[in-house]
């Protein structure tokens, strides 16, 4: 089984080397989108077999693995596939997904520029610095990543949901407006290409046709002063600066609290962080700036508190924390279902006297050796001894318990914090 892929721009007239002239010329079953069908057609044997590219990706392997197995067509069935693929088929490309599906297969690969530096070119702009994310049939988290880290050049592909329009507004939501965004339209082809400068504002309130891609930078006199513009967030964002539930200052976990809970959590070497009960989303932002890597999902039955931990989320600029609001026993199935991400590590801030309950649906799902932590306080008005619950809840869930952590800031009450594993 071979493969051999060739990289094309958008030019409708692209040059093929001789080498490359000769494998299309002998060449009997080809493949590529659509559109690169209708760049290349020109250029294939008129008795050329082509097979469109599109999604659900698994029925195109299928009639790949038909061109090489079929026994109907042994034994001069085809030793090798041409592909055409956007720009160097490593880059994001379809090479990589060759490799992962069939990785047993032969593949040859003949790449042109990519996108993004079609755009650094056009530009002059130096991209050895340049930090990729891929936007194209991707989540965000990525990019928020790139934008927490207050990277100070990106190269960004887009696709359509993801629009430099959208990817802009995005930008702005979250207060990261010291950058420029330059966009590239149709790169290579002579006829379609068009780059534009412009300021964030302005990207929002402009339509660009596809293909393109993004390179999003601070302006270049300004390029060595970016961390005076974004300034690193604090490790300990402080109360007072959180929107309140009622402007309840007990409704929060407090700073130095946070910080603890957080070490409990080992988070530098977990993935998925579940926030259950987020109430100002104090826990969920302060991980979300300190550890980007991490996937986050809060939860809150309260419907006041959405507003609070988005409004919070703006202010911070912490995108990317999925919010989910109801009954967490109801809801974190219905996120199992649609993420398919286990949680490693869970933070427990709230749990209404369904403790027990809780932890049984947690543990149902937790990846292996993942964490949960909760902090418990022992006030004067409070019946329930949540640390009891908690006793019992993983003597039953045959979880291991670390020794707690006991704290008492100022004149609150004190706090234990507790840690088991799975």
């Amino acid at each position: 089984m071979k493969f051999i892929v060739i990289g094309i721009s958008d030019n409708p007239t692209p040059f093929f080397p001789p080498e490359v002239m000769e494998i299309i010329k002998s060449g009997k079953v080809f493949s590529g989108g659509k559109r690169h069908h209708e760049i290349v057609a020109p250029y294939l044997p008129a008795d050329a077999q082509w097979i469109d590219i599109t999604v659900p990706l698994d029925a195109v392997f299928e009639q790949y693995k038909l061109q090489f197995f079929n026994p109907s067509t042994l034994p001069s069935f085809n030793s090798s596939i041409v592909v055409f693929a956007s720009g160097d088929p490593l880059f994001f490309g379809f090479a990589n997904t060759i490799q992962r599906k069939m990785p047993e297969a032969e593949v040859v690969v003949y790449p042109t520029f990519n996108s993004l530096q079609l755009l650094a070119h056009r530009l002059l702009m130096p991209y050895h610095d340049m930090r990729i994310v891929s936007l194209t049939g991707r989540p965000w988290q990525e990019f928020d990543r790139a934008l927490i880290e207050r990277t100070p050049k990106m190269g960004v592909l887009t696709d359509k949901e993801h629009t430099p329009a959208t990817i802009a507004q995005r930008m702005l939501d979250y207060g990261y407006t010291q950058y420029q965004m330059y966009v590239g339209e149709h790169l290579g082809n002579p006829d379609k290409e068009k780059v534009t400068t412009l300021s964030l504002d302005e990207a929002t309130h402009h339509d660009f046709t596809q293909p393109n891609c993004l390179i999003i930078s601070t302006p270049n006199s300004q390029l060595s002063t970016l961390t005076s513009q974004l300034p690193t967030p604090p490790f300990g964002i402080p109360d007072h600066s959180f929107t309140l539930l009622d402007g309840r200052e007990k409704m929060i976990t407090k700073m130095p609290i946070r910080l603890l809970t957080l070490q409990a959590l080992d988070l530098p070497h977990h993935h998925t962080l579940w926030d259950i009960g987020f109430c100002t989303g104090s826990i969920s932002i302060e991980a979300r700036l300190q550890f980007p890597h991490l996937h986050i999902d809060a939860f809150e039955i309260r419907p006041e508190c959405e507003a609070i931990i988005q409004e919070n989320m703006r202010r911070f600029g912490a995108p990317g924390i999925n919010i989910h609001m109801g009954d967490f026993c109801a809801v974190c199935c219905h996120v199992m279902t649609t993420d398919k991400t286990r949680p490693d590590a869970v933070f427990i801030g709230g749990h209404g006297g369904k403790l027990k309950e809780i932890m049984a649906k947690v543990v149902d799902v937790l990846a292996d050796d993942g964490c949960i932590v909760m902090n418990s306080v022992i006030a004067p008005k409070v019946t329930t001894d949540s640390h009891q619950l908690w006793d019992e809840a993983c003597a039953a869930l045959g979880l291991r318990q670390e020794p707690p952590i006991r704290i008492q800031l100022n004149d609150n009450h004190p706090i234990t914090i507790l840690k088991c594993r799975k």
